[in-house]
């Protein structure tokens, strides 16, 4: 989850296009995805078979698209608000599995999604300008795209319980390789080691080394603990964000901030009134 707080830094500092950003994140990542597993003989015999490749490529070409939007985000509004906004997806994922696979959603998580959007009204300050505000918007709008993105790419990959997630992480930016090639731009490739370096990070360690890192903490970690995790991202987003560009926050969007991830925390923890009820007349008894 720290090392997720730098993606934003190392889209921008790259100094590329979006588009190459992730042809080359999903080709570095591709390639060192499968030696893993390669190594590891995941690949032997090939695990996905059937209607289960359709569903990869669908989950992987909304991860990709999710990766457009959240980068093209940086360019609009701060790294910060729009990973900030970005992690408000445990709320679509919720509602996605709601509208298209009839998931209940408990009476008791509605008051987070309220408290979330009354947070999301406070981040959303315009700046002085109208154009300003404007490209603040839009910045905001791509990042909860991104986030609806990531929970339809969430669902889906549900549904491939059996591959490993390796392997699902491996299809995702082959696909991703396949879909971005033809938007990529060969003539405006970086021009120095560090770039290139931005670029090899992105794809070796953010989506070859965190994914293996992350699946393997997850079997082990309660959910309790992989919830407050989850804050890294975010926490780690905003700091980079004020020590390198000097990004400041206005006591509104603080506050804003502060709701939305209480409200996450309270989504994924099953916080809640009925959860109190419960432990008193369990004290009582």
């Amino acid at each position: 989850m720290v090392l997720s707080g730098f993606i934003g830094f190392l889209v921008v500092e790259s100094g590329q296009s979006v588009w190459n950003v992730i042809f080359f994140r999903c080709l570095f990542g591709a390639i060192s995805l499968g030696l893993y597993c390669w190594w590891r003989g995941f690949l032997s015999p090939w695990p996905l078979k059937g209607k289960a490749v359709l569903i990869a490529i669908l989950s992987a070409t909304a991860l990709v698209l999710n990766w457009v939007l959240l980068f093209n985000a940086f360019n609009y509004a701060s790294i910060s608000l729009s990973t900030v906004v970005y992690n408000t997806q445990p709320f679509f994922l919720l509602l996605a599995g709601s509208l298209f696979f009839g998931e209940k959603i408990a009476l008791g998580k509605l008051p987070w999604f309220i408290s979330a959007f009354i947070g999301l009204l406070f981040i959303i300050e315009i700046s002085g300008s109208d154009f300003a505000g404007d490209q603040q918007l839009l910045g905001f709008a791509m990042a909860l795209g991104a986030a609806i993105l990531y929970a339809v790419n969430t669902l889906l990959t549900r549904r491939l319980a059996e591959i490993r997630p390796e392997v699902i992480a491996l299809v995702n930016t082959f696909i991703g390789f396949l879909l971005l090639l033809p938007a990529a731009n060969f003539a405006m490739l970086p021009v120095n080691a560090l770039s290139w370096s931005y670029l090899l990070i992105l794809g070796v360690v953010h989506s070859c080394l965190m994914y293996i890192l992350m699946y393997s903490a997850y079997k082990k970690l309660p959910i309790s603990m992989i919830a407050i995790l989850a804050f890294l991202y975010p926490a780690v987003a905003i700091l980079v964000d004020f020590v390198v560009y000097d990004q400041s926050l206005t006591l509104y969007q603080w506050f804003g901030i502060s709701v939305i991830l209480l409200s996450v925390a309270g989504l994924n923890l099953g916080w809640g009134l009925h959860n109190i009820g419960f432990k008193k007349r369990q004290k009582v008894s």
